[in-house]
């Protein structure tokens, strides 16, 4: 060091912890507004547990500040509260739910058991943020690097790029409906504010270039798949349906179309659906150890009919899509797959760039029809009290269904989400993993980075999608035919492996002995 250098002690990080009760992630996602922010942030925090890192408790040393969004809704969500009044300096209720119950709150005057009878018994820049550190560094890479931080790290520029094509998205929520995230826009039977010139300008100005780095990063995603091959090309691949939204054309639809499901071969299941019809399509079947349901094609039945939803499906399903790049796009990832549908679940990542790029040109041509600033926001008539709608959201097919009662509260609520409906899916996926890279004798850290793995390609929610940033404790149970439990291998937060098996008698796990489901 020169003799006139400023001499001074660097900054220490603050150390941040996060997480959601119950609550829909709005608040995190949120905290992603930061946008290009991000990357400096990081420079003077850390954070500990958080849906960004997948660390499950905080550090026994303690945070600086804690972040909680959403209420109260189980014991679960009891201790963690605790957890995080025990171990945070300054603890931070964020948003609506935390302070005042939300959504959740509305069920607290009906009983739990009518809750359980009525419904047991009877982001498309994954790529940047969750996938693309798998596919660029490695899936055995150090769980400590294989993140977005890592990212932002040793690719600045692509990391960025992807945060700004976010952004953009985000500003296009903000100007239609007033908020990047919960906007007020949407109301019922209509809008609440037209468009202003001023703000389709703006958007305009800058969907040119939007376009150019959705053709780039179409053009990484496409690159790292057939770079990867034949690894990534037999990575989680298997045989199912696939599901999504066409035109009566059958061009790729993402709000207003039909259901059109086919096999694996690509010969056509059902087609032309109408959506106020899926309760005679889709059956959801409920099993006694989990609370995911799992929707199935009625006519098939469970062991046949179920299906994969997001953007494989629609590329799979598309008779072609309407916008000249992602068109040319679609016809080179199909021709990749010889005409026949691609079953490979890594290449999710390659079709969702095709849908990144479908999008941002769909909303080009809009902003070029007058119609996008008129003033006739509402419909008129008679309100109805049951609607049914379909889109296709970013991970795949998404159905509400609502029924309003005569005192206008809503007496009736179905969701089918993407999640649910790639339930099934993703257990496979985790199964093909296992066969293939399991040895049959140990459960090693290499296997858990491939599960993991193979759950992001379907990008299930914000938790469970993300890297973990140097932890991410883990239980993974290996059970014999019989139904004995053979081998546990627990991966702790400080990222040590214990096999707690060694001395302990072996435990029953045959279906005759599993939990009743209000255990």
């Amino acid at each position: 060091m020169s003799a006139d250098a400023p001499n001074h002690t660097p900054t220490k990080k603050l150390r941040i912890a996060t997480c959601s009760l119950a609550g829909c992630f709005g608040c995190h996602m949120s905290f992603l507004d930061v946008d290009e922010a991000l990357a400096d942030l990081i420079e003077h925090i850390e954070f500990d547990r958080s849906p960004f890192t997948d660390i499950k408790h905080v550090s026994e040393g303690g945070v600086d500040i804690g972040l909680i969004e959403g209420g109260l809704c189980n014991k679960e969500n009891v201790e963690v509260l605790r957890e995080f009044r025990a171990r945070c300096t300054t603890l931070v209720a964020v948003g609506a739910c935390a302070m005042y119950g939300g959504v959740p709150a509305l069920r607290n005057g009906i009983p739990v058991s009518e809750l359980v009878a009525e419904a047991y018994l009877g982001d498309d820049l994954h790529f940047f943020h969750l996938a693309s550190p798998d596919l660029l560094f490695g899936f055995d890479d150090a769980v400590a690097h294989r993140n977005i931080v890592g990212v932002l790290q040793d690719e600045r520029e692509l990391g960025l790029q992807g945060i700004r094509m976010r952004k953009y998205g985000q500003e296009i929520i903000r100007l239609l409906t007033g908020k990047r995230v919960h906007g007020t826009g949407s109301v019922p039977g209509g809008f609440n504010k037209p468009l202003s010139v001023a703000d389709r300008d703006l958007m305009r100005a800058d969907i040119g270039q939007i376009i150019a780095w959705c053709d780039s990063a179409l053009a990484l995603a496409r690159d790292l798949f057939l770079r990867g091959q034949p690894e990534q090309g037999r990575f989680a691949n298997f045989p199912s349906g696939f599901m999504s939204l066409v035109r009566p054309d059958g061009a790729a639809d993402l709000y207003d179309g039909a259901l059109r499901v086919k096999d694996a071969q690509g010969q056509l299941i059902v087609d032309q659906v109408d959506v106020h019809d899926y309760q005679q399509l889709i059956v959801e079947e409920v099993k006694p150890w989990t609370y995911m349901k799992f929707p199935h094609l009625r006519a098939l039945g469970p062991e046949h009919g179920w299906y994969r939803v997001g953007p494989l499906a629609r590329i799979n399903n598309a008779t072609y899509f309407d916008t000249p790049h992602a068109e040319a796009a679609r016809a080179e990832f199909m021709a990749w797959g010889h005409g026949q549908p691609v079953t490979a679940s890594l290449a999710q990542h390659w079709a969702r760039m095709i849908d990144t790029l479908h999008c941002a040109e769909g909303i080009a041509r809009l902003l070029d029809d007058p119609d996008i600033t008129g003033t006739d926001l509402m419909a008129t008539g008679t309100p109805l009290r049951e609607g049914i709608g379909v889109i296709e959201a970013p991970r795949g097919t998404l159905l509400h269904h609502y029924r309003i009662g005569d005192n206008d509260l809503v007496e009736y609520a179905n969701l089918i989400v993407s999640t649910t409906h790639n339930n099934t899916a993703m257990n496979e996926a985790v199964r093909s993993v296992a066969a293939e890279y399991f040895d049959g004798r140990e459960i090693t850290e290499g296997l858990l980075n491939h599960i993991e793995v193979a759950i992001r390609a379907y990008d299930p929610c914000l938790s469970c999608a993300t890297h973990a940033v140097g932890k991410m404790p883990l239980r993974i149970e290996v059970v014999e035919s019989d139904g004995q439990l053979a081998d546990v291998l627990l991966k702790h937060e400080d990222g040590t492996l214990e096999r707690p098996m060694a001395h302990a008698e072996p435990v029953d796990r045959t279906p005759a002995n599993w939990p009743p489901l209000d255990a």
